[in-house]
């Protein structure tokens, strides 16, 4: 039994002549009657009463016509959704992000991205950038947002962020009303950092500044979260560094002061399998892109908070 079947039986049901039918479908009459009775043996049930002067509905017919709507119904949804997930207009994207992506640029892209796919479902999942890797080869997420480098050629990556560090210390710190502050002079402080394993590009880049300011830091803390590292500063176990979109978190317990001479900047990246993404990937990227681009213009005319 195919489609076609189903719509010729509802357009004889429907008309209760074969003759009207037949035009109806753009048809001849013979062949639909043909395809009515292959239909009808095919089922081993009469659909139609079929005399000289009128077509009639079987109780089977009645059942059978009911239930053939919906599957043409289904089947018509069924394609729409196919030509809109194609186009991008429907379908699921599973985003994978680092805490501090939370904090900047991830809001309003869902936000935006929503906007304007209202249609797709957006699943987002909090991963450090190893289980982000692994994800993205195995297909558990489409994107993810994490901190550079990533060694792994499969994947493609899009800096949709970058910006400079500031100094995250207790708001009663001797230095927390300085407009800025020298790296180098902190270099007896205790330091509360991520641990290298989850999340080497944050990692990395805060030891760089460190090592050009003449010192390797004292790490006291290494809480895995962004959030738990800015509550150990609040609570004066130590100071860190961290992105300037961060500033302003915990505002009334921490002073958020520039670095001054430093030159170190931390990126934020999209990383996609490598290859040609769905039209709703290639949007999310699009606008994920543009709101980099945005806060970027903000961090470089808004000063940090300093407590």
């Amino acid at each position: 039994m195919e489609l076609r079947h189903l719509k010729y039986f509802i357009a004889v049901a429907e008309e209760l002549h074969f003759g009207r039918a037949a035009v109806r479908l753009h048809m001849a009459q013979p062949p639909l009657s043909q395809q009515i009775q292959k239909l009808e043996d095919e089922l081993g049930v009469r659909l139609l009463e079929r005399t000289k002067r009128k077509v009639e509905l079987t109780a089977s017919g009645k059942l059978f016509l009911e239930e053939a709507r919906l599957t043409l119904q289904q089947a018509d949804r069924a394609k729409r959704i196919a030509i809109e997930t194609e186009r991008g207009i429907r379908g699921r994207l599973r985003i994978g992000f680092v805490t501090s992506a939370s904090y900047s640029i991830l809001p309003i892209t869902i936000r935006r991205f929503r906007l304007e796919h209202p249609f797709i479902d957006l699943e987002l999942i909090e991963m450090i950038p190893s289980r982000q890797i692994e994800a993205l080869g195995d297909g558990t997420i489409d994107a993810g947002l994490m901190r550079p480098p990533v060694a792994d050629q499969h994947l493609h990556l899009e800096t949709v962020l970058e910006e400079p560090l500031v100094v995250a210390m207790p708001n009663d710190h001797r230095k927390a009303m300085q407009k800025s502050v020298d790296l180098k002079t902190l270099a007896e402080e205790s330091f509360v950092l991520f641990p290298r394993r989850h999340g080497p590009g944050i990692h990395d880049v805060i030891l760089v500044a460190c090592r050009e300011a003449g010192f390797s830091p004292h790490v006291s803390y290494e809480p895995n979260e962004m959030q738990t590292i800015l509550a150990y500063v609040a609570a004066g176990l130590g100071m860190s560094l961290v992105p300037q979109s961060i500033s302003g978190f915990h505002s009334d317990s921490i002073a958020y002061v520039p670095l001054r001479g430093s030159h170190v900047r931390i990126e934020l990246a999209l990383a996609t399998r490598a290859g040609e993404p769905c039209e709703s990937l290639k949007s999310f990227c699009r606008i994920c892109s543009e709101v980099g681009l945005e806060q970027v213009s903000r961090i470089r005319k808004s000063p940090p908070i300093s407590g």
